[in-house]
Formats: structure tokens, sequence, C-alpha cells
């Protein structure tokens, strides 16, 4: 919740027999459709869906910074859940180095701290340490049994972003520590997959 265009839902859903995704748009659920075409998707706001079913897992990525109340969205989730059901929620981390930086180069006066990336392209509306996260959580009565992290993000969204499309990927002589090794190698996806 939500599904988005459905990429990481169809990472995952061979994992499980019954896949719903919920998301407000449907033109994200069209392109869902074709990456998860055994899928039961519906077209709602996460905290207006309405379903008997009861979902052994559900999956929160990239959701609560964008929610208007967060504690409706998870208490929402946690509705949805069947007894001893897993709820998993993903949020950009505010300390993540990228931010602790920008705090020390003074763009951000701290880390939860909105940058003006944040506010109109990402369009969120708060940010999350691991302490603000697991305090959100607990205050709508649910439990954290774990913690962990995704991704090390060193830069910024924009600079990666930049970098992704721009950097020296093909030939890169001396920009990846060694030379005319493996040139066949697709170093965005190394890139990626080392951070």
């Amino acid at each position: 919740m939500p599904c988005g265009d459905g990429a990481l839902t169809a990472v995952m859903a061979p994992r499980f027999k019954l896949v719903v995704g919920i998301d407000a748009s449907s033109k994200h659920l069209a392109l869902a459709k074709s990456n998860l075409p055994n899928a039961e998707l519906h077209v709602s706001l996460i905290e207006d869906f309405v379903t008997d079913e009861r979902f052994d897992t559900i999956t929160m990525i990239n959701v609560l910074e964008h929610a208007l109340d967060p504690g409706t969205v998870l208490r929402k989730a946690a509705d949805l859940l069947s007894e001893g059901g897993i709820l998993l929620i993903h949020v950009p981390n505010a300390i993540a180095i990228n931010r602790r930086l920008a705090v020390l180069m003074g763009t951000l006066s701290e880390c939860e701290e909105l940058s003006p990336f944040d506010i109109h392209v990402a369009c969120h509306r708060r940010s999350y340490s691991l302490p603000t996260l697991r305090k959100e959580i607990t205050n709508v009565g649910l439990t954290v049994h774990d913690t962990g992290g995704v991704f090390y993000k060193m830069m910024s969204t924009p600079k990666m972003d930049w970098f992704l499309k721009n950097g020296l990927w093909e030939g890169g002589t001396f920009a990846w520590g060694r030379t005319g090794e493996e040139k066949s190698r697709n170093w965005k996806r190394e890139f990626c997959r080392a951070s």
C-alpha cells in the first residue's frame, strides 16, 4: 500500500499466494496490471480502502512521508493485518549521510528539515529518523519488532540522478579502480548494488 507501478511488488509477488495492491492513481495501477497480471488491484486511498480480507504481510514503502495523517494510514494498515501479520514500513532516512553533510554545509539546519527538493519534487510532508518513525508507529499502538536499512545514500537524490545519468560509466579507465578489466560490466547497476 500503495503499489505504484507494481515493479517492486512484482519482485515480492512470487512469495505469496495472493497479491492485493492499492493505489490512488489509476494511471499507476494500469502499469501495475502489466507487472502483476494475477494481482487484485484497487484504486483507493489507503485510508479509504475497504475489504473483508485480512493480510499476513502489508508493505508500506515510501508512503508515510507523503501522508496527510500518517497515524490514520498506520491504523488502517494495522486493521487490515491478520493475527500475527507483519507490516513492513520503509521511509527515506532523515539522518542519511547526504543529509548530515547538508547540515554541515549549511544547506539544511537539521537533518529532519525538508529541503526544497523534498517539498516541491518529492512532495514530502515530513521526514523521519529511526526514533521519529518508531514514535509514529508506537503512537498508534503498534510494536516495532525489527529495523534495518536498504541503501547507503551518500548523495542527495538530484545528485544521484545526475550521476547515474551522466557519470563516467563506459571506458572509465581509473574511475573504478581497475583499468581494462571487465569492460562489459554494467557499472550503473554495480554502483546501485554496492550502495
